[in-house]
């Protein structure tokens, strides 16, 4: 074609998704101010804006896929972006759980006397990390060993070893989910107890967010890779989701040891 550029960068088409985000974000903050300032409108503008987001994030990734597996966009150069972008997202990630790790060192190395002077504070009956915590671990450290099966056999094309990895690394995050869920309903402090309970919370809650994340991110490549979309040469979808749990496994390695354990027997 006459006057065409051709180059290795794919230049995406105009969308309508990122303003479409935005907007559905800001519904997710007014109705969540709302919400906690118990209005009466603050469940429907909560509620509208989370479906709406989850709409709008599904056709837009939808477009990404049709970009990289059908029209052929993501070419190498394309692809060495995205795994710095995926690199320098973790990155973030690792600095958000810093901020956790940093207010539970601050209060427990130096325990004020308000909470007794100890940690963990008087009164506080914390979680033994020898029973639902350690089995939780050897879960995740699992997962983590099976999803490096799924990508170690889908290099070698062998699809019914690298389906069953997948299914394997998907079922242990489900139970790890799961038995989190049941520490929490059987926990005898909760977020609003102290120092203590607020750190426990916040550090672990939002590691198991990034779980669910995690899994939903296996559960889509899980699908992709039943649709024939990745190839020994192109699976890149599947790379990001790997090493964001591989992430996911070293953050709750950090919280076993320094939260669990160690905070247990200063």
């Amino acid at each position: 074609m006459l006057g065409a550029v051709f180059h290795k960068f794919h230049l995406v088409d105009r969308s309508p998704w990122p303003l479409l985000a935005a907007i559905s974000a800001g519904i997710i903050t007014l109705g969540g101010v709302l919400y906690m300032h118990f209005f009466r409108s603050g469940f429907f503008f909560l509620s509208t804006g989370i479906i709406s987001l989850i709409l709008v994030l599904s056709v837009w990734w939808r477009d990404v896929i049709r970009e990289a597996t059908y029209q052929g966009h993501h070419t190498a150069q394309v692809q060495r972006g995205l795994r710095i972008g995926v690199v320098l997202f973790i990155v973030s990630e690792v600095l958000f759980f810093l901020a956790f790790f940093w207010a539970f060192f601050h209060s427990s190395l130096s325990p004020t006397v308000e909470i007794g002077s100890t940690w963990p504070p008087v009164g506080i009956l914390a979680f033994s990390p020898f029973e639902v915590p350690l089995l939780n671990t050897i879960i995740l450290l699992s997962s983590g060993a099976t999803i490096t099966l799924a990508h170690y056999f889908l290099l070698l094309n062998n699809r019914s070893l690298a389906l069953m990895s997948f299914a394997g690394t998907v079922g242990l995050a489900i139970l790890f989910t799961m038995l989190q869920a049941f520490e929490y309903f059987e926990a005898p402090f909760s977020i609003s107890e102290g120092i203590y309970g607020s750190t426990f919370f916040m550090a672990t809650g939002f590691h198991g967010f990034h779980v669910i994340i995690g899994t939903i991110f296996i559960t889509v490549s899980l699908f992709r890779f039943l649709f024939h979309h990745f190839t020994p040469a192109y699976h890149f979808g599947f790379e990001a989701a790997a090493w964001y749990w591989h992430f996911v496994d070293v953050v709750w390695l950090f919280l076993y040891i320094c939260v669990y354990f160690w905070g247990n027997f200063i």
